[in-house]
């Protein structure tokens, strides 16, 4: 389409230089001084109100205001410490209501921007962005930047996309303006220097003229004496300086506090109504900030996991000093937030991304950007520091770990949402580089994976803005032959909600332990066990006789297999073998009653060794020192915490403790004793449990019952599983109710082996108020096996109550007939659906002739109950 090419600047000499201005102009005028622009910008608004078009204003620095006073104008005051997101979707919201027919905008000076997200990069993003998004309207828009103060991050982003680009110059008090940019337009002087004297913009055209006005402007890339330094290194210089001050004791008071603010606001967090917020003001220093810029790749913030890392072990460090003597030390490094942003818009994906939060096909968008952004290009600049970042690392292993802006904070975990990659890190440097950018990509694209999205609208946080920072690590653990692995990796919470015996005081807090690699001890494993340990009483199992404490005991381990560059899973058997000297004393136990019996059967050489860390945790003080490092830290949060961990044993027979992660725990609901309802006949009884019950005490009136029938479901094909997980899903989340639902079912929600149970999704199952297991598929099912893994985190984070029942164990029932037997509410629901009712019961109290549908549990004596009784007969505990 034909842009109109009769608007102005304003200055109709001017018009005439660059050849008139044409309909989606974005206009930039680079000066030394705000004064400089201020004839440009006056002119300009005086030529909409005397053409008759309408102007729009966007407010937002703190310089004097550029609108003549009295020249009408639509204002919009933006505030741009919000952060990006929000500013430029207001920004975005005016442009789109005002429409076409050439509107006028005028901007504060850009070069706030920067110096409000203390990033060149996100000014060249923002512009990068909004210039087309003018020039598609087919408007006119004038911008100012500061001249020599920024790099080439924001104006080469800036000249390449503005339409018009002009220099403007004061010599001897008079104003020169020199084209820069003028696109698709030419003429034999559009770029030479132009006087502006009067209503005359004429050009210099004599050379002894010309030779004295330009070489009384700086210019940074002949005179080294002209610093180019953008807000994020200026700001990290004058830190240095104040630092220096310190240690010479020259700094005034309070300088030191100014700068720990301002670089907290840069590096960690932005919302100073955050309790993190004050936590690092309370507990980083100076040197601490300073330490943490020189291990940036970008600029932006470090992210939640990030910050949470640094915070717990500083906290040990003030607080616990002996304690944070047995810490080992890391040495990490930060991806920052602004890369991600700039991988986005590189890679044309921001809009995409933008446009989906009101999207009603929000996850079949969401899909393709997540396979957009897996195979997307990389600034070169950050490309170079991937590679410096490897080569200080050699050839270790390394992770990359999100640590997105919500994540790990007060209330929102994300647990498990985004991924982690380890890197093996093995071959030739562009091998190493090619599989880390791999995994930077990996992780990017899981910001748009159907689990991510789904958290984040079930917390409401879908319109907050969520930058994905990294946090890159070396591996803790050693080189065993061919595999690489730390001695145990765990998770820790310093509140206990998983209290699975009466002996269990919650406030002492539980531990997660696995042989090698972590990743066994958060993310669930349907065919393998981990040692869940009460810190108030280590050795209490929920296993009984050396039988099952051996069928219960890992059998995997999780290392970094070198000849494979991979994560891998291992026996523990062919990793006992492979790795020769192991503390095993601290690991392990031997089964001496399988022993005898394989003596007894002539067999020898029996393997006998069980993971149970008995050594570690009768004989060291490993127990207590993690009791008193969460309860520490907890104290400092003034809330619960968990924790990941990993521990290695030193050639001394002593330990360190490697603190990967720290966050707030996020626990509904209390563990309180609740009065037991009154005599309940058996026949109304739906479920029954003694334990394991894991949540919060309750009694409350249940709408709905939906169960999975065990003997149907065992007869499905996998695919007609993942089906019965879909209707499920269906079921869960009708749209525009709000009720308290029981899900029960055969065997593992959640598991990603449907021979275990149901493999649903958190977002299928999410709307439940408890969750019952029934291990009726799998003999060997234990329902303490997911203890503090990412799902189980999920639960306690969205309130819900978990409740493992055994068929025939004391305490235990399924009523299967009374399931059974009630009105299937399915065919109502789900019309389509309704020949699946042999499969899925879906019993609603409304159902039941005046009945209702009551749920009882109290935690702390592992007990609950769901049943059926009139309502008159019922007293409401």
């Amino acid at each position: 389409m034909t842009k109109r090419k009769d608007l102005s600047s304003g200055i109709p000499a001017l018009d005439r230089v660059l050849e008139g201005v044409w309909a989606g102009d974005n206009i930039v005028l680079q000066v030394d001084d705000i004064a400089d622009f201020l004839p440009f910008a006056h002119r300009y608004c005086e030529y909409t109100r005397n053409a008759g078009r309408k102007l729009v204003y966007f407010r937002f620095a703190d310089h004097e205001p550029l609108l003549p006073e009295g020249l009408p104008a639509e204002v919009h005051e933006l505030d741009p410490s919000a952060g990006f997101e929000q500013f430029i979707s207001e920004i975005l919201t005016v442009i789109d209501r005002n429409g076409h027919d050439a509107v006028y905008y005028l901007f504060d000076s850009l070069s706030g921007l920067a110096v409000d997200w203390y990033s060149d990069r996100m000014l060249g993003n923002f512009f990068r962005l909004t210039c087309p998004y003018l020039f598609d309207y087919d408007t006119v828009a004038l911008f100012m930047l500061l001249r020599n103060v920024h790099t080439p991050l924001a104006t080469r982003a800036i000249h390449t996309t503005a339409q018009i680009v002009l220099d403007i110059f004061r010599h001897k008090d008079e104003l020169y303006i020199l084209p820069l940019k003028v696109w698709e337009r030419r003429s034999p002087t559009m770029y030479m220097l132009h006087s502006w004297i009067g209503d005359e913009v004429r050009p210099v055209t004599r050379s002894v003229e010309l030779a004295e006005i330009r070489t009384s402007m700086p210019q940074p890339w002949i005179d080294p004496s002209v610093e180019w330094r953008d807000p994020w290194t200026s700001a990290f210089a004058e830190a240095r300086e104040v630092q220096e001050r310190l240690r010479a004791g020259e700094a005034a008071p309070g300088e030191e506090k100014a700068h720990v603010q301002r670089l907290v606001r840069m590096l960690l967090s932005r919302d100073e109504t955050d309790d993190v917020f004050g936590l690092c003001l309370e507990h980083f220093g100076l040197d601490d900030l300073l330490a943490i810029g020189k291990r940036m790749i970008g600029t932006g913030q470090i992210g939640g996991k990030s910050v949470g890392m640094l915070l717990a072990r500083k906290i040990l460090e003030r607080t616990k000093p002996d304690l944070a003597g047995r810490l080992e030390v890391h040495d990490s490094f930060y991806v920052g937030s602004d890369v991600f942003y700039s991988y986005l818009v590189l890679n044309d994906c921001w809009w995409d991304r933008y446009r989906l939060k009101g999207a009603e096909d929000l996850f079949d968008r969401a899909r393709d950007l997540e396979s957009r952004l897996r195979t997307g290009a990389l600034p070169p600049v950050v490309l170079e520091q991937f590679r410096e970042v490897l080569e200080y690392f050699g050839q270790s292993p390394v992770i990359v770990r999100s640590s997105s802006l919500l994540e790990d904070a007060y209330g929102n975990s994300f647990s498990g949402k985004y991924e982690s990659v380890f890197c093996g890190n093995q071959g030739n440097p562009e091998e190493r580089l090619a599989d880390f950018i791999e995994a930077v990509r990996t992780i990017y694209a899981s910001t748009m994976s159907e689990e991510a999205l789904s958290y984040r609208l079930h917390r409401g946080l879908i319109h907050r803005d969520e930058q994905m920072a990294l946090l890159v690590q070396r591996v803790s653990g050693e080189f065993h032959g061919d595999l690489y692995y730390p001695h145990i990796g765990g998770v820790g919470y310093s509140f206990n909600p998983y209290v699975w015996h009466k002996r269990i005081d919650p406030a002492q807090g539980m531990l997660r332990l696995v042989f090698g690699l972590g990743t066994r001890a958060v993310d669930r494993h349907d065919d393998d066990y981990t040692r869940v340990v009460a810190l108030n009483a280590p050795m209490l199992r929920p296993e009984g006789s050396t039988d099952e404490i051996r069928t219960y005991s890992q059998k995997a381990v999780n290392v970094i297999s070198l000849a494979e560059n991979a994560h891998a899973p291992r026996s523990f058997e062919e990793v006992l073998a492979a790795s020769g000297d192991l503390p095993l004393e601290m690991l392990t136990s031997r089964d001496l009653a399988l022993e005898q019996r394989a003596r007894e059967a002539g067999v020898h050489n029996v393997f006998s060794e069980v993971l149970t860390f008995e050594g570690l945790l009768t004989r060291t003080a490993f127990p207590a020192e993690m009791h008193a490092m969460m309860s520490a830290i907890a104290e400092a949060y003034r809330h619960p915490v968990d924790i990941e961990f990993t521990v290695n044993f030193t050639d001394d027979g002593d330990y360190l403790v490697n603190l990967l992660q720290c966050r707030p725990f996020h626990f509904v609901g209390e563990l309180t004793h609740l009065p037991a309802p009154a005599d309940i006949p058996p026949a109304t009884v739906l479920l029954k449990t003694a334990g394991p019950v894991i949540g919060h005490s309750m009694a409350i009136e249940v709408d709905r019952v939906v169960y999975v029938v065990p003997e149907e479901y065992s007869a499905l094909s996998t695919n007609d599983r993942f089906a019965t997980a879909s209707l499920v899903g269906r079921v869960m989340n009708q749209p525009g109710e709000k009720r308290s639902i029981v899900l029960a079912g055969p065997g593992r929600w959640g598991t990603r082996m449907p021979e275990l149970g149901v493999p649903a999704m958190l977002s299928q199952i999410k709307n439940a108020t408890v969750l019952c297991e029934v291990a009726e598929m799998h003999a060997g099912l234990n329902p303490d096996l997911s203890l503090g893994t990412h799902f189980f985190n999920d639960l306690v984070d969205l309130g819900i109550l978990y409740m493992g029942i055994k068929p025939g164990s004391t305490g235990s029932l399924l009523n299967a007939d009374l399931l059974q037997g009630l009105p299937n509410a399915l065919g109502r629901i789900i019309p389509e659906a309704s020949d699946k009712g042999d499969l899925v019961r879906v019993i609603d109290a409304e159902d039941l002739d005046g009945r209702s549908i009551w749920l009882w549990s109290d935690v702390l004596e592992q007990r609950a109950i769901v049943f059926v009784s009139d309502r008159c007969e019922v007293r409401r505990p």
